[in-house]
């Protein structure tokens, strides 16, 4: 097993880190405080290849491994976490299945727009009655023949007012249950499409998430993505990869709390030495750092698992339960190190707070990873003890 990192991963992680220093330190806390959308820096994320990393060549994309894409999530994350979500929704959740589940002729059409940030893509999944029971679609695909006629309220979506092309998944046959959901590609643009109001959230508050109806909106047949039925499966198995992208997230706001904690401890004096010098604060730093890393060794070993081919589910189910737990564990520490100034906006950790909430609930609530990874212990899928037979 190896730990390094080649040339070019490093290349990226540090091109990553040098644009949210530049580019989004800037301004971040006026977004976040009017829940301004990150234009222009999304645009220059496209410019950049952020926003189809692992998308192959022949699409537009970067073509890069997964541990590349971690590695700039991580350092987007520490800046500015509205950037991060939509950067992994675009990748991991639109581009990804787009690529691995569409037609040549779907692909040709849409990535080259998506990779480069001409579009941005959604993943309608979520409802009013369907959230972490996603076999509850209520959402509606009637077959008319040449086309398909879409009915129905997705809730919670990101990217769901500046996205130009939405994956929805919709139910085709409602006695053939779980296996009667199909997923489809919309434009934004066609009739019947519309984006209710931007919801105020507690945190990453400068992307845009909103409520989306569907009125008799008319998908033509080749819009289906993936086989008929398939809708079900292809939600779970591109929110599994998903997962890795949102623990990335974390990593990156509990390492973001980490080292804004370092740098104010050494600066701040109390007693007429640095903070840092306390051992009430030196082992809070300790215990920061020592998870910070664990967290990373976890998701890189899931972004590792799924480059190799392997079954990478349970892993980045770990792997996003665990660094989101340390997420918010340790930026509340970061504001307790802070003391009164963690309070206040201007020293980011109390951004890093709120921020560090939702990667506990999205793509898949920390509930819900434990319901798969204790699943696969009590199937005996890993980590057996050696006395039993």
């Amino acid at each position: 097993m190896y730990f390094t990192l080649t040339e070019e991963q490093i290349a990226v992680r540090d091109a990553a880190r040098d644009f949210a220093r530049m580019e989004l330190l800037p301004g971040v806390i006026e977004r976040d405080r009017h829940m301004k959308f990150p234009t222009e820096q999304v645009k220059k994320m496209g410019e950049l290849g952020f926003l189809g990393m692992m998308v192959s060549p022949d699409y537009g994309g970067g073509g890069m491994d997964t541990i590349s894409y971690v590695l700039a999530m991580e350092e987007i994350s520490k800046v500015d976490n509205s950037c991060s979500v939509i950067m992994s929704v675009n990748n991991s959740l639109v581009c990804w299945g787009l690529e691995k589940m569409g037609t040549e002729e779907q692909k040709m059409k849409y990535l080259p727009k998506l990779t480069s940030g001409e579009w941005l893509g959604c993943f309608c999944l979520s409802e009013p009655e369907a959230g972490s029971d996603a076999t509850s679609q209520k959402t509606t695909a009637v077959d008319c023949g040449d086309h398909y006629l879409l009915n129905g309220t997705k809730n919670w979506i990101t990217n769901g007012g500046s996205s130009s092309l939405h994956l929805v998944m919709a139910q085709a046959d409602p006695l053939a249950g779980s296996r009667g959901i199909c997923t489809f590609i919309v434009e934004a643009s066609w009739p019947g499409v519309t984006i209710g109001a931007k919801e105020d959230k507690l945190g990453i508050r400068s992307s845009d998430t909103h409520t989306i109806m569907y009125n008799d909106v008319k998908v033509p047949k080749e819009n289906l993505l993936s086989s008929k039925g398939d809708g079900f499966k292809f939600a779970m198995k591109t929110l599994t990869g998903g997962r890795i992208g949102i623990a990335s997230q974390a990593l990156g706001i509990a390492a973001g709390a980490y080292e804004l904690s370092l740098n104010y401890s050494q600066e701040r004096k109390t007693f007429g030495k640095p903070i840092s010098s306390h051992q009430a604060i030196a082992f809070k730093l300790a215990d920061m750092a020592t998870e910070v890393e664990a967290a990373r060794l976890m998701v890189h070993r899931a972004a590792w698992m799924k480059d190799q081919g392997l079954d990478f589910s349970v892993a980045a189910s770990m792997a996003k339960v665990f660094a989101s737990e340390v997420a918010m564990k340790h930026s509340i520490e970061a504001v307790q190190i802070h003391g009164g100034y963690g309070y206040v906006k201007e020293y980011h950790v109390e951004r890093l707070m709120r921020d560090a909430k939702i990667t506990q609930i999205y793509e898949g609530t920390s509930e819900v990873q434990r319901i798969v990874i204790s699943r696969a212990i009590l199937q005996g899928q890993l980590y057996q003890p050696m006395w039993i037979e």
